[in-house]
């Protein structure tokens, strides 16, 4: 009957929205268990209250995430590196003053053109970050244990009135009349 107090948090579309259990304010986000056994709507603010519920952070997904951005990190500047010794080479194979001083001018406006390609590069990487923060946010949750325990007796109460109605739908469950004159 009972279930883990591990709690997934999801999103329903606006439309199937339905009132928080606890402040009963419109709301699409759903705390739901692993197995489906229960689940109820919550405000995202709730999720936020450390009296409310705690999240549990799983420890090897944050050091994938941060192997993942340091190999990120590392390509980066490899590929930096590499375009500094192909200008290097470039500017070697001239070899004329004249030619350097072309270059030179040549350079400039490169430099000019990537440093506008960094800042549309920065730029990326802000939009990119912007939305591994969105990921950051926690999924899973473990409800204190006072509102554990109100929705364990919530869904044992609702366990025990099936029980009853089906009880009460069957014709053996009332005493029957008496069939012999006393």
């Amino acid at each position: 009957m009972s279930f883990p107090n591990e709690y997934a948090h999801r999103k329903v579309a606006e439309a199937k929205a339905k009132a928080c259990d606890i402040c009963f304010k419109l709301s699409s986000s759903v705390l739901i268990t692993p197995d489906n056994k229960d689940w109820f709507y919550v405000c995202p603010a709730h999720l936020k209250d450390t009296g409310f519920c705690t999240p549990k952070i799983d420890q090897a997904a944050i050091e994938a995430r941060k192997k993942r951005e340091l190999e990120q990190e590392i390509e980066r500047v490899k590929k930096e590196y590499e375009e500094k010794q192909n200008k290097k080479k470039e500017k070697e194979a001239k070899g004329d003053k004249k030619d350097e001083a072309a270059d030179k001018n040549d350079q400039a406006d490169k430099s000019g053109s990537d440093n506008s390609q960094k800042t549309q590069d920065k730029t990326k990487d802000e939009t990119v970050t912007s939305t591994t923060e969105d990921d950051e946010e926690p999924r899973v949750f473990e409800l204190k244990s006072t509102f554990y325990q109100q929705r364990l007796n919530r869904k044992r109460q609702a366990e025990i009135a099936k029980r009853n109605r089906e009880r009460m739908q069957d014709p053996t469950y009332f005493p029957s009349v008496p069939k012999n004159i006393p």
